[in-house]
């Protein structure tokens, strides 16, 4: 699995004048020209001499010195995940659903609240092939991933298990093992957490008749709790809290030991596993509705939003996922979770029974009167931020890659154009965007942001439905304007983007007064590019695993889209 990663190149430092001419030039689009002058004024302010620019990027080169793999990898980190203070199961979470099994057929009827067969043998199933992708990357043996001939950074593979997010005071902090050597999965069902051992003390992994049988003795133990001692306020709402909340509330909560072991139990598990009763036969028969309880599950219940992966299986067998965004990105998850998938269809490789399985065990909790208080509080918080998320699953089955292709232009940048003028259609103005770019052709790399909307995107956008402008003029404009997001695209993969440049450089800011002397960065121009209304990613293929995100704005749209041979 490392076999590529000492050849991999660090992540280049782009120089001041590159970074601030591309910054420049997707400005042209969101300002007027007035506008545009001011802010050349203030970055050739801030890149000139006796500008702020050159004392920050000599600090980056610093950072970039010291720093073992990659000048970004800890404060995009920080920055972009660890202390932001907002709830992070919309903000930074993320959600999918995995293609139907038709060895698992949803049963004809489906009652409210009950647990189902198929919902059990779907996620044992799904469950026994996770165990073994974890067992690939604890043994190192998943192959190298490449693009184009090219070998990819293996690194967020350590991350996929054993993860959890944990809220600390301003900056939260990841729990982590590689290995991921835990013993048990975290199981919530009916909002109660459940620590299922899927190991046995001498770490024999247990067979598939035997997790179906723990998920099943899960149920039933929670089952039992509630119908003796009835209802009780649920800690895993808090991860759906503020994270200052979830802080203050995690901290009260570690004053108790038993709380500090079933924390230690829930951050620990290689992955959570949501088996849901509490969802209308409705919402889950709407493929929309469906996506949205992946998404939020009406403002959190049944969730542990912290953990890094999270599969969500419905009682009609349909199969989700809800996972924290900090230390892997999607794609690399949906590398697994496709992995998963496919093998889900094959021959299992069954093991033998595991000698002496320990017992599912719920986990138990101390709520004082504040923690239940804060629990409410959470629980209804989140109710109102799912409340004002509205999920859309569109789709175009008339044409997809295979056809754009024959346009001469990439799949691609063709959706993207074509978002620019459904929006200035829509809306009447452009707005800025993102586009996720990998960077995992460099050591530790993440992602960089393609600024989408362009002077040329939009001169195309402006174009289409002017009747004055000709066939051939607007189809020419086109090809322009997905020339200019290739290039752009190309530019943004090989480290030569301009946000992960330009955060680097404020995080080198010692002081207020340092801040104030920015210029760049004081322009009115520099938040209202970085405030992406149209926040976008490209997770081809779509065939066997379909999701989104939430907008990163108030005002936005998260726009996930897969681009396969025939569809889109």
């Amino acid at each position: 699995m490392f076999a590529k990663q000492g050849s991999l190149p660090r992540l280049p430092i782009p120089s001041l004048k590159d970074t601030v001419t591309r910054y420049l030039r997707s400005l042209e689009p969101l300002l007027s020209r007035s506008e545009h002058a001011q802010s050349t004024k203030a970055a050739s302010a801030f890149i000139g001499a006796g500008g702020l620019g050159p004392v920050l990027q000599q600090r980056l080169r610093e950072v970039d010195r010291q720093a073992e793999h990659s000048w970004l990898e800890d404060i995009w980190l920080k920055k972009a995940y660890l202390e932001w203070r907002g709830p992070s199961y919309i903000n930074v979470n993320w959600f999918a659903q995995l293609g139907d099994n038709p060895d698992y057929a949803a049963p004809a009827h489906v009652e409210h609240g009950q647990i189902t067969g198929v919902q059990i043998q779907r996620a044992a199933r799904v469950v026994t092939h996770m165990l073994e992708l974890n067992e690939m990357i604890n043994a190192r043996s998943v192959p190298v991933d490449s693009l184009r001939g090219e070998p990819l950074c293996m690194a967020q593979f350590m991350w996929q298990f054993g993860t959890t997010r944990v809220p600390r005071p301003g900056c939260d902090q990841l729990v982590h093992q590689f290995p991921a050597t835990a013993r048990h999965i975290l199981v919530m069902y009916r909002t109660q957490a459940v620590e299922v051992p899927v190991y046995n003390a001498s770490g024999q992994r247990a067979s598939l008749a035997q997790i179906t049988a723990q998920l099943a003795a899960a149920t039933q133990r929670v089952d039992k709790l509630i119908t003796r001692a009835g209802a009780v306020p649920s800690v895993a709402n808090l991860t759906a809290a503020h994270r200052d909340q979830w802080t203050r509330a995690r901290t009260h909560l570690e004053r108790d030991a038993g709380n500090c072991a079933a924390l230690e139990s829930a951050d620990r598990a290689l992955f959570g596993l949501s088996l849901d009763t509490d969802v209308n036969p409705e919402d889950m028969r709407d493929d929309e509705r469906r996506l949205a309880v992946f998404a939020h599950s009406d403002g959190g219940a049944n969730r542990w939003f912290d953990k890094a992966i999270q599969l969500v299986v419905l009682a009609d067998g349909r199969l989700g996922v809800n996972c924290e965004h900090a230390p892997v990105d999607a794609l690399t998850t949906g590398r697994i979770l496709m992995e998963v998938a496919q093998r889900e269809r094959g021959p299992l490789k069954d093991l033998p029974p595991a000698a002496d399985l320990p017992p599912p065990e719920p986990l138990v909790w101390n709520v004082s009167p504040e923690t239940a208080n804060a629990i409410s509080q959470a629980r209804a918080e989140a109710r109102a931020l799912a409340a004002d998320l509205r999920v859309l699953l569109g789709g175009v089955g008339d044409f997809g890659a295979r056809w754009i292709k024959t346009l001469g232009v990439s799949p691609d940048a063709f959706f993207q154009v074509a978002l620019q003028a459904a929006y200035l259609r829509h809306h009447g103005q452009p707005a800025a965007t993102y586009e996720s770019a990998s960077l995992r052709r460099f050591a530790h790399g993440r992602t960089e942001t393609i600024r989408s909307c362009t002077a040329d995107a939009q001169a195309f956008a402006r174009a289409l439905d002017d009747p004055h402008v000709a066939e051939r003029a607007k189809l020419e404009l086109f090809r322009r304007a997905a020339a200019t997001h290739t290039q752009l695209t190309a530019a943004a993969t090989a480290g030569q983007g301009v946000d992960r440049h330009l955060l680097g450089l404020r995080a080198q800011l010692q002081s207020p007064e340092e801040a104030e002397r920015a210029e760049l960065f004081v322009d009115p121009a520099f938040a209202q590019s970085s405030a992406f209304v149209l926040s976008t990613s490209n997770t081809t293929p779509g065939d066997m695993f379909r999701g989104g995100f939430a907008p990163v704005v108030a005002d936005g749209y998260g726009i996930n889209y897969a681009m396969d041979r025939d569809d889109i």
